[in-house]
């Protein structure tokens, strides 16, 4: 309850001396810094003062700080400043080239003859696992086999492409003249 309830006429500095501590951690609450608070409440303070011949009933005066409170606060919130600093180096990776859409026709062809080489019940389990991109429960029931035959097929067959000497050398060659080193064979299948 503000002073000065009694009869008595209220102040502003009598009603800030009474109140400030209260308004104080209402503007911390507002606020992530105790200094910024500060810095609010006294925005606050000064449109109170200004406004106080017009406010009529000193009991609300809480809720009109309050609201003054508020009221700055999102202002400030909306008028908040974007720091720019220079810097030698810019925060932003350099961008990666985009890669040669001929060079990676180059590796799917590369890729897609190398499958062509491989058992046909194997090349069935990578087709539907990579170039389909169907999980192994799905393939094992597409092919009518359990999921255990889909993950040693599979596996068998990607062991067949890893040591295809002429898929290494045609996407080794793709890869050396400016496209994308590295990755795996079957990375580079679902690509």
């Amino acid at each position: 309850m503000p002073p000065g309830s009694g009869g008595t006429p209220l102040t502003f500095a009598s009603y800030v001396q009474a109140r400030g501590p209260v308004l104080l951690r209402t503007a911390r609450s507002l606020t992530a810094n105790p200094c910024d608070a500060e810095d609010l409440l006294q925005t606050a303070l000064t449109k109170t003062y200004l406004a106080w011949e017009r406010i009529e009933d000193h009991r609300a005066l809480d809720g009109y700080v309050r609201r003054a409170l508020v009221n700055t606060r999102t202002s400030q919130w909306r008028r908040r400043k974007v720091d720019e600093f220079a810097v030698d180096e810019l925060p932003e990776p350099d961008p990666l080239p985009a890669p040669d859409p001929a060079e990676q026709q180059a590796v799917r062809d590369a890729m897609w003859r190398a499958v062509l080489k491989l058992p046909a019940r194997q090349r069935a389990m990578v087709v539907l696992r990579y170039y389909e991109d169907l999980s192994e429960v799905q393939t094992a029931e597409v092919l009518g086999v359990s999921v255990g035959t889909v993950k040693s097929a599979v596996s068998r067959a990607l062991a067949k492409l890893r040591e295809d000497a002429q898929l290494a050398s045609d996407v080794l060659g793709a890869a050396t003249d400016g496209g994308t080193a590295g990755g795996t064979v079957e990375a580079r299948a679902a690509a």
